[in-house]
């Protein structure tokens, strides 16, 4: 597999989603927690979502416990979480794993695509963030601590 439109993810509701329903947008896909010091972030993605989503940016959130335990909670509870307390809009999936042995499939491609510091495939935290052209390649991955209306100019050159 070569682009992230060859793979697919799962809803919150347990249905199998076809990333290729997303070929011809910008995608920004990240991996969030409900109980993190970051957890704020789920506002300037929204805004980010908001202000681009009707030029072709798609945000999609993708829910992992790896990290301090940090979102233990169901699909549903993760997803009423985040509408209630951050206004979230943008489509969020199924909890999954981004290290070890368990790894998303889409996760392995984006790690091997756009390594991190050193080098390094390991996701570090919540909140690593990849960067996705209309095509489906993987163009940039950012830290954790990089906030999202840091990655706009990024955004805006792919659209």
């Amino acid at each position: 597999m070569s682009s992230v439109f060859d793979f697919s993810a799962t809803t919150t509701a347990g249905e199998n989603l076809p990333l290729d329903q997303y070929r011809g947008k910008v995608l920004l896909i990240v991996n969030t927690a409900s109980k993190c010091g970051f957890t704020p972030q789920f506002a300037g993605l929204e805004e980010l979502y908001e202000k681009y989503r009707d030029n072709g940016l798609e945000v999609l959130g993708f829910p992992c416990n790896q990290f301090g335990g940090q979102d233990p909670g169901s699909n549903e509870e993760i997803q009423e979480f985040c509408q209630l307390n951050y206004g979230v809009s943008f489509p969020m999936m199924g909890k999954i794993e981004v290290n070890g042995s368990g790894t998303d499939p889409l996760y392995k491609h984006l790690k091997k695509e756009a390594k991190g510091l050193a080098g390094s495939e390991r996701i570090k935290w919540n909140f690593t963030k990849f960067l996705v052209d209309r095509d489906g390649n993987v163009v940039k991955r950012y830290a954790p601590q990089t906030k999202p209306s840091q990655l706009e100019a990024d955004i805006e050159a792919l659209l």
